[in-house]
């Protein structure tokens, strides 16, 4: 059974096919459980490319729930946790904000660029090019900046945490803490990969807009094509999972995986405990070895 995650606060979500839980520690130590029954997908959404637009859709959904839940968990009681609304409206500014730097901002710089090099206001591939890689140090920028800051390398530890305990599963070699510090926080499905898959993808989807469009219509275009292109990349995504061994596969998935040194970072036994704690709730025949 195949199975995702997401870290948050003091903790981590796992997902199968019909559960999601997220588990999360509190100030006092003690591990508190949220699980819910996932709805039964329509024959449509289980297609090709549709799937991948409603896994990002769901995965916001559950991630402002799983948010939502591990803030009202973790923080202390004189520490009043942000309510849905504003959880849903943050997460709704840090979309647009996620718009302006790495859709609109590259645009503009690659623009303004070839109002100066020539090849690159004549070749609509050229200028995609451009802006993709434009799009990429934007991305690595961010997440390079962000793990700077304290709290956010928590969440990155129990990022780790998360695909230990993923990976461990997946082998079938035992549950137990011991076995599953083995494993590396490194993993091919990881959302990091995803999201640099897609910045590949914008630059080859980008490329059928006739440079003859005006900047505004450029820039519409990019907004609208975004599930097409979540879909093209969940797509790969699931590919490079089960083709990982492939020569040419692990080339392409490198830039993701080294991402993670970025995103992951090696958690502690108390981590890995949560990890495992949320993937034994939606997976109800998972026992986790006792230490020896």
């Amino acid at each position: 059974m195949k199975v995702g995650g997401q870290a948050v606060i003091e903790g981590v979500m796992m997902k199968s096919k019909d559960l999601w839980s997220v588990a999360v520690r509190d100030k006092k130590g003690e591990i508190h459980v949220k699980k819910e029954r996932l709805r039964p997908l329509p024959k449509f959404l289980k297609l090709p490319f549709a799937r991948g637009v409603y896994a990002l859709y769901q995965a916001l959904a559950l991630g402002i729930k799983a948010i939502d839940y591990s803030a009202s968990k973790a923080l202390d009681e004189d520490e009043k946790p942000l309510s849905s609304t504003a959880i849903t409206l943050t997460m709704l500014f840090a979309f647009a904000l996620g718009i302006g730097i790495f859709l609109f901002l590259p645009l503009y710089l690659t623009k303004l660029l070839a109002m100066f090099v020539r090849p690159v206001a004549d070749s609509s591939f050229l200028f995609n090019v451009v802006d993709g890689i434009l799009r990429v140090g934007f991305f690595v920028i961010y997440i390079f900046v962000i793990s700077l800051w304290k709290d956010m390398r928590r969440i990155f530890e129990y990022h780790g945490a998360e695909h230990k305990v993923i990976f461990a599963y997946e082998a079938g070699t035992g549950m137990g803490l011991d076995n599953i510090r083995k494993f590396s926080t490194h993993h091919p499905r990881c959302g990091t990969s995803f999201l640099f898959i897609v910045m590949l993808m914008s630059i080859l989807v980008f490329s059928i807009i006739p440079k003859t469009w005006d900047f505004s219509w450029k820039f519409a275009s990019r907004i609208v094509l975004i599930p097409l292109i979540a879909g093209l990349s969940y797509e790969i995504l699931k590919y490079s999972a089960k083709a990982s061994s492939n020569p040419i596969v692990k080339f392409l998935i490198k830039p993701g995986l080294m991402l993670q040194h970025i995103t992951t970072k090696d958690p502690d036994d108390a981590q890995l405990e949560v990890a495992l704690r949320a993937l034994t709730e939606v997976i109800p025949d998972l026992e986790p070895e006792k230490p020896s």
